[in-house]
């Protein structure tokens, strides 16, 4: 199976048809069915490494302020203990706890409703530790890789630029910001040459890195793709564009 970043952006994207969940849905209809989807959220962003075990996990509605009909959507799909536990042994020695607390983010659910949208496809989330260092990130996703080959699509779910301050919110369609449009052109720029370490360092690479990853919430998710492409392995950009002038839409793929 390939491995997928998803810019998700807007959770509103759930409802929409536009450029991105068109892109999106392409990219379910153009691979393999997966056994299952194991999926790094930037909204399950706690302070230890946990693997959700539900076996129906609830559609988890982590906003406010949006329209009611948000709120009613319901990703069904169901869980798979099976793969928690394979993820488990994959990750040791880390410590990673079976978690039922949690659900399906809008991370997560608002891209497979389009990739996906029978929600009939196992899923399963890995927390983000937001105690570890980005590099920690990165060797996760390397100790994942074996799940590609036994049919598991892993996921990172965030966006590669995200600094909602600068959001132009009144103008969505507005000019990308100049920092952000270099930053994220430097990312396709290293990802296109195979090398992680600038992006797993993204802190050294200067003001534009600053103003594009405020916060590394949705930056990290990238991090686990990263580690899981193997060497000299193909990446694509099937989904392209910047929203508000602030967030990435890119998405990025491996294999």
């Amino acid at each position: 199976m390939p491995a997928i970043f998803f810019g998700h952006g807007n959770p509103m994207n759930a409802l929409a048809t536009n450029r991105y969940t068109e892109g999106w849905a392409s990219i379910g209809k153009s691979m393999p069915r997966p056994k299952a989807v194991l999926a790094v959220s930037a909204h399950w962003y706690v302070s230890f490494c946990a693997v959700m075990s539900n076996l129906m996990p609830p559609t988890i509605h982590d906003f406010g302020g949006f329209p009611k009909e948000l709120y009613q959507i319901e990703y069904p799909a169901p869980g798979s203990l099976e793969l928690a536990r394979a993820v488990q042994d994959l990750l040791a020695p880390v410590p990673v706890r079976l978690d039922e607390s949690w659900g399906l983010d809008h991370g997560t659910w608002a891209v497979l409703c389009h990739v996906f949208p029978d929600a009939d496809i196992p899923v399963v989330q890995l927390s983000i530790d937001a105690t570890q260092p980005p590099s920690f990130h990165y060797e996760l996703g390397k100790r994942l890789r074996s799940l590609r080959e036994e049919g598991v699509l892993i996921i990172g779910s965030g966006n590669i630029v995200h600094n909602l301050s600068a959001y132009a919110w009144n103008n969505p369609a507005v000019h990308p910001y100049d920092w952000a449009e270099r930053f994220e052109e430097q990312a396709r720029d290293v990802l296109s040459k195979g090398d992680s370490a600038p992006l797993i360092d993204y802190q050294s690479l200067g003001r534009d890195a600053i103003l594009s990853v405020p916060t590394p919430e949705h930056y990290l998710p990238l991090l686990y793709v990263l580690g899981l492409r193997r060497e000299k392995e193909p990446v694509s950009f099937p989904v392209q564009g910047v929203d508000g002038g602030s967030i990435s839409m890119l998405a990025v793929q491996v294999g």
